[in-house]
């Protein structure tokens, strides 16, 4: 770098006085670069620390203006600097110049300067220090970028962190904290933050103590102020820091706000709570009451309502309230109206939840319903209450004691909806039914009496109907037989099918005492002396009253045999025997298979009746040219009798019903008055449920397969009544596998004791 340079003798003058060897001798000692420039700004004197901080020899620095070791920028810095220099004779410091050396490096120079006058005080130059701060300044530089980039990091950290000086006072604070709490940095910065509760100062105090003394505080929940005063759950974490190894800096400290996290454990574990309780209310009033409770618990309000929609009167109905005024509790649930009018009426109509922030500026309040209770509804939260594709209520909170409802409240309340319809609507189906149970009791309770009346009042002229037919016949005797005998047979054929349900009924409705024979024998204990003269006076014979009581006696009293030990394989064989004759016309053939069996214990008289009730059943189902397996054998610890036929079967409707009583497997209109034994006889249909109540009473089971013939799968499909006239059936084997009904009944054996033993039953396929 060379310039053609006319210096003059003046010049070079004041250049020899400022070479002079004291001068020389101190500057050029110094690590500190030394430079005069004239008021051109060129170098006039410089030291050998200059050349090495510039980079050049001294002939290339020698009278060259400092403009041309920097870049244009640079040097129009410098310039404006120096010109203000002159202007103001203020000296200048830190001013930075960046220059190029000759290897091509840059290096950043840092010079300050002063105004030189002579003595006559004329401005002739500058006079300066420069000084090479390029490791320091890159030091700096990089220290800025390092800020900068550590300011971006906690400007995107997502929780609210703050930096406070030692003293407690704000340095710095991210976005997040201003989102969560409200102030900005600007607002803060160099002061406290307001954001302690009264009553957690003390508690604040000692966690920073403790900061100091451990340095660390790794978690810790507490509780914070909002710039608009709202209260919010939080945990922090805090650290000191240090900018030395000597000593503490400043305190760091990261909040993460947990209200909505904890507010969602607690209702979750309500959820689960209240989910885990529900089936401990069974009852729909105590049901709806347990809920309002805890949705007032919930949700934080003065009350809570669960209301109903009568959909035959279309009218909503509080059925349950829960208040904190016991007294507005019992008038609520007093209150009903329509369904179309208020706030619940609106969530009924578009089945969705509704807030009112303020219930006098919304058009669907009712205030119809305060004005019933003499309470005033400021607020409120509906949401529907849905059973399938239906809404069958609402759930209402209103009055919320702290701020005001918000979509967390929704969302809870719909949870809490969702949870719970389903045991309303059960417990509602649950109440119904026990309605439809007691009516269905009473009318059962009327019909047994009805039953037991007609029972007892059949018995007397039944009694006589036979002693009269009985008479008839010996009347009769003397003239042919084949003139009245049919007759007879056919009236007394009849008389003793309605003894025989008479009988049925008896044994069904044995448990009713009724005093009827009690009363009548009391009469003819007070009346006896009387009816003695009455009686001898009109027939004419003796002991009359004795004869009457005992005839009362054998109608009314009680018949049933006392229980005992009964080998069941002799005796349904006996049984057998006894009433084959009865179905000697009929064309089935029957296998017995009678295994030796231990004894069983009951009375007499019902086996007897099951026994035949079974055999005769099976035979009356069963087709001719058919067959019936009857067996006895030891099952367990106990006895079994099986009667199977290969008959026309049992539909599965009437399966379910068949020990119901007096319930037929035929039409109606089918039903016919047959022989007993004969193939459709027409049975009266309580033979079955007494043999069911029979098991009850005497510790015995009864079991019931069937399958229905499937050539004539409806009651009203008639058999043909024998398998040679079935179009279905090419042979008796067709037929047998076709349907048939088995019956299973199972005995305890008798103990050493006489005691019967209990025994588990499980019916043979």
């Amino acid at each position: 770098m060379e310039k053609d340079i006319s210096i003059s003798e003046s010049t070079l003058t004041a250049c020899d006085m400022l070479s002079s060897e004291r001068y020389r001798a101190f500057v050029e000692n110094i690590e500190d670069g030394v430079y005069e420039l004239d008021i051109h700004g060129n170098f006039l004197y410089f030291n050998d620390s200059l050349c090495r901080i510039f980079g050049y020899p001294r002939e290339a620095i020698q009278f060259q203006n400092f403009a041309n070791f920097m870049d244009e920028e640079h040097a129009k810095q410098g310039f404006d600097a120096f010109t203000r220099l002159y202007q103001t004779g203020q000296g200048i410091s830190d001013l930075i110049w960046k220059i190029t050396k000759k290897d091509g490096k840059i290096s950043i120079i840092e010079l300050s300067a002063n105004l030189i006058t002579n003595k006559a005080g004329e401005k002739i130059g500058f006079r300066g220090i420069a000084r090479d701060i390029t490791d320091k300044f890159n030091a700096r530089e990089a220290l800025k970028k390092s800020e900068r980039r550590f300011r971006t990091l906690l400007d995107f950290v997502p929780y609210p962190l703050v930096v406070f000086t030692l003293d407690g006072h704000v340095s710095y604070l991210n976005p997040a904290f201003t989102e969560n709490f409200g102030w900005t940095l600007a607002e803060l910065e160099g002061k406290t933050i307001p954001y302690v509760p009264p009553d957690l100062e003390e508690e604040t105090s000692e966690n920073i103590k403790k900061l100091f003394k451990e340095r660390i505080i790794r978690r810790q929940e507490t509780r914070r102020l909002t710039k608009d005063g709202r209260v919010l759950d939080v945990s922090f974490r805090a650290t000191v820091y240090s900018e030395t190894e000597d000593a503490p800096s400043g305190e760091l400290v990261i909040l993460r706000d947990i209200t909505q996290e904890k507010r969602i454990a607690r209702n979750n574990e309500a959820l689960l709570r209240i989910s885990m309780a529900l089936p401990k209310y069974p009852d729909l009033q105590e049901l709806l009451d347990f809920i309002s409770d805890e949705i007032k618990r919930l949700i934080g309000t003065e009350g809570a309502l669960v209301i109903l929609l009568d959909e035959e009167k279309n009218e909503l109905f509080f059925k349950s309230a829960a208040h904190d005024d016991s007294a507005t509790e019992r008038r609520m649930k007093e209150v009903s109206f329509p369904a179309n009018k208020g706030v619940a009426g609106k969530v009924i109509r578009t089945g969705k939840p509704c807030i009112v922030a303020d219930t006098s500026k919304d058009a669907n309040f009712y205030s119809g319903v305060d004005a019933q209770v003499g309470f005033r509804t400021r607020n409120m939260l509906d949401v529907p209450l849905k059973s399938k594709d239906r809404i069958i209520g609402v759930l209402c909170a209103i009055n919320k004691k702290s701020g005001t409802f918000d979509r967390t409240d929704v969302e809870l309340l719909n949870m809490f909806a969702g949870t719970v319809d389903l045991s309303i609507e059960n417990a509602r189906f649950s109440e119904k039914l026990k309605e439809a149970y007691n009516e269905v009791t009473s009318l059962n309770r009327a019909k047994d009496r009805v039953i037991n009346h007609l029972s007892h009042e059949l018995r007397t002229p039944l009694s006589i109907l036979g002693a009269s037919l009985s008479i008839l016949t010996k009347r009769l005797s003397s003239l042919p037989r084949e003139t009245w005998g049919p007759t007879i047979e056919r009236a007394q054929r009849n008389l003793d099918r309605i003894l025989e349900m008479q009988y049925e009924v008896e044994d069904i409705m044995r448990d009713r005492h009724f005093e009827t024979r009690h009363l009548v024998s009391w009469l003819l204990d007070e009346c006896a002396d009387e009816l003695e003269s009455l009686f001898a006076e009109e027939v004419g014979e003796g002991r009359v009253v004795e004869k009457v009581r005992s005839r009362i006696d054998e109608i009314f009293g009680e018949t049933e045999s006392p229980s005992q030990d009964i080998f069941l394989d002799q005796f349904v064989h006996k049984i057998f025997e006894q009433i084959k004759p009865l179905f000697s016309h009929r064309q089935v053939d029957i296998i017995t298979r009678f295994e030796q069996t231990p004894a069983i214990k009951m009375p007499i008289d019902p086996l007897q009746k099951v026994v035949v009730g079974l055999i005769k059943n099976a035979i009356e189902n069963t087709p001719d040219e058919s067959k019936i397996e009857i067996s006895v054998r030891k099952r367990g610890r106990g006895v079994e009798l099986m009667v199977h036929d290969y008959g026309v079967g049992i539909t599965a409707d009437n399966q379910n019903r068949i020990f119901e009583g007096f319930f037929t497997t035929q039409e109606t209109m089918d039903y016919s008055s047959k022989r007993p034994y004969d193939f459709n006889a027409g049975g009266k249909g309580a033979d079955l449920l007494r043999m069911k109540i029979f098991s009850e009473r005497h510790n015995f089971k009864i079991h019931m397969t069937s399958s229905r013939c499937p050539h004539i799968p409806l009651d009203r499909d008639i058999c043909p009544g024998k398998i040679s006239k079935c179009t279905f059936c090419k042979k008796n084997e067709d037929c047998h596998r076709s349907g048939g009904t088995t019956f299973s009944v199972y005995f305890p054996v008798s103990s050493e004791e006489g005691r019967v033993t209990e025994e588990k039953y499980f019916p043979s396929g």
